[in-house]
């Protein structure tokens, strides 16, 4: 199979496949972002529920000073007192939605705002009993998701009271914001000994915060998450206006690049078709010169004959004989002489001209010829293989005239390969510097040439094409030879390889200054 050399900007299956990787890239970016926004946003609305349930938390240890100090001021004569301070803390306070002042003598009469069975009031006594001054905090046996606090009264080792306060731990995290009603996102709440007194459904996968209330007497262990699925990461509206601005750029960028390409393309082309002109008007001028030389050489001897039977002609014209022929005789000598004389000046004027020799990079004009010829290696569906060294391979000619050399051998072995099968359709140029020396060599696996031909293959007017001149390699040769080179058609066992020698010269350094 030949290789796919058309340029990637005219490969739609790779533009679609690059295309499809930005929007994969820009899906990755963008769920990065909204994943780390999503987990911001859970972070900064727990760190507010924190410090809202903190400072409510904050507010139990007063009411339980206040109700303390107004149980020790009434000595068990104003009860009413009390109640009316329970009830004002419990309206104006939903969260609080117990009030207990139990005696620790069980023979005295438990005052509350509801009333209180005889286990919690024995829970509540032996917590006041046991407190060492610090409130004490228990799950509420009768309802899961209440906790009571326990403080003795007064707080001294002649505590008369145990004084409990029933805490909805719901409402205590409760009215944090409409964040928290929504479905991907769960709260917990726990005491310090691990009991759940709030807990939402688990979420599998779920980011999470945990962090312990900043209450003294509370340090309630707050806990959230938030599931983040695909709709979390990829919101319709957001992701459709980013992939549309991911396609439009790309499709932006793919213009830009193009119209680049091609402007590069037309200065190319336009370097390119002036080098081919160049080439090709080198080409016609060396080859006229071959021409007219050959011609010159073919149309001598008859000139000259016909010249010399004019002047014997006038000769019997002189002695007498049909002098009425000597105007006309006069004439062909005097236009057989013009004839030569117009060819040999016709031979001198296409006669080619040398330019100065100069020193240049054989790489570059082997360069050229293969800018030249690749489209038409391409269309031919032949490989054109160049291999040339990584340094300079100077030499000290002219540099259209080589170009000229190496253009006609690539050109004749693009020819010959003409009706090969595909599989061995392959033209090769390679280029080495043996020191004194630039070799480059022309190689192609096409038939061959015929033995016959060989012996006289540089001979002008010799060629094995239908409509060829024969001019292509004898002037190659004669530029080669100008050059002080030499050229050959090397022994093969198919195909036909040509080699250049070309000497590099002993002032080769003197001529790149």
């Amino acid at each position: 199979m030949m290789p796919n050399n058309r340029p990637i900007l005219e490969r739609p299956l790779y533009l679609v496949a690059l295309w499809c990787l930005f929007l994969f890239v820009g899906a990755g970016i963008l769920a990065a972002l909204e994943r780390q926004a999503l987990v911001a946003e859970l972070e900064r609305e727990s760190t507010a529920l924190h410090s809202l349930a903190s400072q409510r938390a904050d507010q139990h240890d007063a009411h339980l000073t206040a109700l303390s100090a107004v149980a020790v001021a009434s000595e068990g004569r104003r009860h009413d007192l009390f109640l009316d301070v329970a009830r004002t803390i419990t309206r104006f306070y939903p969260r609080i939605d117990e009030v207990q002042l139990v005696p620790l003598d069980p023979a005295i009469e438990t005052i509350g705002t509801t009333p209180l069975d005889t286990a919690t009031a024995d829970l509540v006594r032996a917590a006041a009993k046991a407190s060492d001054g610090r409130i004490a905090l228990l799950a509420h046996p009768q309802r899961p998701d209440h906790y009571i606090m326990i403080k003795r009264s007064p707080n001294t080792a002649e505590a008369r009271y145990g004084l409990m306060l029933g805490i909805d731990a719901a409402r205590l995290i409760g009215d944090g914001g409409p964040f928290w009603s929504r479905r991907e996102v769960a709260v917990s709440l726990f005491l310090p000994d691990g009991h759940s007194l709030l807990s939402s459904p688990a979420l599998p996968g779920a980011i999470r915060f945990s962090k312990a209330l900043g209450s003294a007497s509370q340090p309630l262990r707050l806990e959230t998450g938030r599931e983040i699925g695909l709709t979390g990461m990829f919101p319709p509206l957001r992701t459709g206006l980013t992939l549309l601005a991911i396609s439009l750029a790309y499709l932006a960028a793919l213009a830009a690049l193009r119209q680049r390409a091609r402007t590069r393309a037309a200065v190319q082309q336009a370097t390119l078709s002036a080098l081919e002109s160049r080439l090709t008007h080198a080409s016609r001028v060396n080859a006229l010169g071959e021409m007219a030389s050959g011609m010159a050489h073919e149309l001598t001897q008859p000139l000259t004959a016909i010249l010399a039977q004019a002047q014997a002609g006038r000769r019997l014209l002189a002695q007498g004989q049909y002098e009425a022929l000597a105007p006309a005789l006069d004439d062909n000598v005097a236009q057989a002489r013009r004839a030569s004389a117009i060819l040999e000046r016709f031979r001198n004027w296409s006669h080619p001209h040398a330019a100065p020799p100069a020193a240049f990079d054989l790489r570059a004009a082997l360069a050229n010829v293969k800018a030249l010829l690749e489209p038409e290696a391409a269309s031919r569906g032949v490989q054109l293989d160049f291999l040339v060294p990584e340094t300079p391979v100077v030499v000290v000619a002219d540099p259209v005239e080589i170009e000229q050399v190496a253009f006609n051998l690539v050109r004749n072995a693009l020819e010959a390969l003409d009706g090969q099968p595909h599989d061995r359709g392959r033209v090769a140029v390679t280029l080495a510097d043996q020191g004194s020396n630039a070799v480059f060599e022309v190689s192609d696996d096409g038939p061959g040439i015929a033995p016959d031909i060989r012996p006289r293959l540089f001979t002008p007017f010799t060629t094995t094409r239908v409509g060829g001149t024969g001019l292509g390699l004898a002037l190659s040769q004669r530029l080669v030879e100008r050059a002080g080179g030499e050229i050959a058609l090397l022994e093969t066992h198919h195909g036909a390889t040509f080699r250049v020698v070309l000497p590099r010269g002993p002032k080769i350094e003197e001529a790149l200054q």
